[in-house]
C-alpha cells in the first residue's frame, strides 16, 4: 500500500458514464478512468425513462474494481446532468424509474404552468432561471396534471446526484448546485421557494436539508460495503449538477474570464459573487445557477454538439465511419457561411431528423439548402460560432459599468475564453470561437467534471483549501492550448448575414 490519497469520482452524463480514479500529489492531480458504461434512455408507454438501478450497478461494480486492486479511496463524489429527479415512497422505496427531462410530457407544460398558475415574469424573478421547457418544475407540474400515481405518493423527491448518494448512504440531502437547476430555488436565500412548490402540491419537506458542495453526507451503508469490498467510506456532496463541477475546474488566473463548457450542450457564461437577475437578463433568458464556495454562475444554456451528434447518426455508414476529425476536416473544405441556422431554434429541440430539420430552417430563411455531410457539418460550426458571439457579447453587455460594449471593443472586457470539456478537443471550432468572439480562447481541460468532482472532495479532506488553489494545481497538470483571434473583417460579416437570418425566422419572412 502507499500514502497517496485516492478520490473516487462518479461523473454521469446524458449519454454515458464513467467512475474515476483521482490523486493529489505535489501540486498536481493525475486521473485514471476506472469503468466507462452507457446511460441509456428508455422509451416505453410514450415516455422516457433513466435506469436508476443501472446506474447504481455501475457505481457498484466501479467501487469492486477499486477494492479488488487494493486501494484506499478517501471519499465518493457523484455528479450528474440536471434537472431530473427520483421520487421516493414513504417505505423508502424508489416507486418508478425517473423520467428523462427529453420526455414530451413537458412540451406544453411550461407555457400552461406559466399561462394558468405563476406568470413568466415572477418566476423568473424568484429564480433567476433560464426558461426551458424541461426544468425540474415543469417536468412535476406535468405529472402533477397527468395525476401520476408516483407523484402523487411521493414522500421524498431527490435530485439524481442526491439520489444515487442515498442508495449508497441510506441519507437524504438536497446539494445546492443540483437544486439551483431545478427553477425551484431561489438564488437570494439559497433555498427552495415555499410558494413554487405549493403551486405544484409539494412541500419542503418533501426535499432533503439542504447542503453546499463539499459536505460530507453519510458513509457506505453495511449493505454497499458487503457488496463492494470496502470500508465505511464517505460519499461527499460534491457539486452534483456537472456543470458546476466542471466549472470548478476551470483553471484560470483570476476573475476577469469566462467560459464555455462545450458538449451536447455548450453552456457560456461567467462566475459571479451575486445572481443577476434583471429586465435584460429576463428578456435574454439567462439563469442563474449555483456555483461552489457562494459563487453563482451566471450563464445560458446554447444547443451545442446535439446538433451534429444527432446528423451523424444519420449518415450513411461510410460517413458515420469517419473519425471526427477526419469529417470535421472535409466541412473545412465546404463553403464558409453559405447556410446559417440558430442552434437554439425550438425545431432542432427533438426533431425526427436533425438533417431535416437543418435542411427546412434553411429552405424557410432563403438560403441554400446543405446537402452533404461536409456542408451539414460547416452550417453547424459556423452557426455555433456565431451563436456564441452573440451570447458572449451579451455577457459583457451584463458586466460592463455602462451597460453596452461597443461592438469594435466587445473582446476587451472578457480577454479570455475557457473552453472545457469534450468540446475542447474540437480544434476546428475553438478557432472558429476565438475568430467569432474576438477573444483569445483557452482549450481544455477535457476532463473537467471530474476533475473538479475530485477536487471538491480534497478540499472536503482539507488537501486544499479553496477555488484558486484547485484551479492554480489543475494549471499545474494541463497544457492548455490557445487559439488567438484572426479574420475580423469576414467573422464581422458572417455575424451580420447570421443575424438577418435569425431575424427572418423568428419573424417568418
Amino acid at each position: 500500500m502507499d500514502n497517496k490519497k485516492y478520490f473516487f469520482a462518479v461523473d454521469l452524463g446524458a449519454t454515458s458514464g464513467r467512475t474515476i480514479i483521482g490523486t493529489i500529489e505535489n501540486n498536481k492531480f493525475e486521473l485514471e478512468e476506472v469503468t466507462r458504461f452507457p446511460n441509456n434512455l428508455i422509451e416505453q408507454g410514450g415516455h422516457y425513462y433513466w435506469d436508476i438501478h443501472a446506474l447504481y450497478f455501475e457505481i457498484i461494480r466501479g467501487l469492486k474494481e477499486v477494492a479488488r486492486r487494493g486501494l484506499e479511496i478517501t471519499s465518493i463524489g457523484i455528479d450528474t446532468w440536471g434537472v431530473d429527479f427520483v421520487l421516493i415512497g414513504d417505505d423508502g422505496a424508489i416507486l418508478r424509474n425517473p423520467r428523462a427531462y427529453r420526455d414530451p410530457i413537458t412540451f406544453d407544460a411550461m407555457d400552461d404552468y406559466l399561462k394558468n398558475v405563476i406568470s413568466k415574469k415572477e418566476v423568473y424573478d424568484i429564480t433567476g432561471i433560464q426558461f426551458m421547457n424541461f426544468n425540474s418544475i415543469f417536468q412535476l407540474y406535468a405529472m402533477k396534471l397527468e395525476q401520476n400515481s408516483a407523484f402523487r405518493n411521493a414522500s421524498k423527491i431527490l435530485f439524481v446526484p442526491d439520489a444515487l448518494s442515498w442508495m449508497l448512504t441510506g441519507k437524504e440531502v438536497c446539494e445546492y448546485t443540483i437544486a439551483s437547476t431545478s427553477q425551484l430555488l431561489g438564488p437570494r436565500t439559497k433555498e427552495l421557494d415555499e410558494r413554487l412548490l405549493q403551486s405544484i402540491g409539494l412541500k419542503r419537506s418533501q426535499f432533503g436539508p439542504m447542503v453546499q458542495p463539499g459536505t460530507v453526507i453519510g458513509q457506505l451503508t453495511e449493505e454497499v460495503q458487503r457488496l463492494t469490498g470496502l470500508g465505511p467510506i464517505p460519499v461527499i456532496a460534491v457539486a452534483g449538477h456537472d456543470t458546476g463541477s466542471a466549472v470548478a475546474a476551470v483553471p484560470a488566473k483570476d476573475e476577469h474570464f469566462a467560459y464555455l463548457s462545450s458538449g451536447t450542450w455548450s453552456l457560456m457564461g461567467i462566475e459571479t459573487k451575486d445572481a443577476i437577475i434583471s429586465d435584460l437578463s429576463y428578456e435574454r433568458n439567462f439563469t442563474n445557477e449555483g456555483g461552489i464556495e457562494g459563487t453563482t454562475r451566471f450563464l445560458k444554456n446554447i444547443c451545442g454538439m446535439w446538433l451534429y451528434e444527432r446528423c451523424r447518426l444519420e449518415w450513411p455508414e461510410e460517413v458515420r465511419k469517419l473519425s471526427h476529425p477526419e469529417l470535421q476536416g472535409q466541412a473545412m473544405q465546404a463553403e464558409p457561411f453559405r447556410s446559417l441556422i440558430n442552434p437554439d431554434d425550438q425545431v432542432f429541440a427533438a426533431p425526427s431528423s436533425m438533417i431535416q430539420a437543418i435542411q427546412d430552417y434553411c429552405r424557410a430563411t432563403s438560403q441554400p439548402v446543405p446537402e452533404t455531410p461536409a456542408e451539414i457539418c460547416r452550417c453547424i460550426f459556423d452557426s455555433l460560432a456565431l451563436r456564441y458571439r452573440q451570447v458572449f457579447q451579451w455577457l459583457q453587455e451584463f458586466i460592463s459599468e455602462k451597460g453596452k460594449v461597443k461592438s469594435e471593443e466587445f473582446a476587451t472586457a472578457i480577454p479570455v475564453l475557457h473552453i472545457i470539456g469534450g468540446g475542447s478537443l474540437n480544434k476546428f471550432l475553438n478557432q472558429f470561437t476565438a475568430n467569432s468572439t474576438g477573444a483569445t480562447v483557452l482549450a481544455g481541460p477535457q476532463e473537467c467534471t471530474a476533475i473538479g468532482n475530485i477536487m471538491l472532495q480534497a478540499k472536503a479532506a482539507r488537501l486544499v483549501k479553496d477555488i484558486w488553489e484547485m484551479r492554480t494545481i489543475i494549471a499545474n497538470s494541463v497544457e492548455l492550448v490557445k487559439y488567438e483571434p484572426a479574420d475580423k473583417a469576414q467573422w464581422d460579416a458572417a455575424y451580420d448575414k447570421y443575424l438577418s437570418v435569425v431575424n427572418r425566422k423568428e419573424n417568418g419572412k
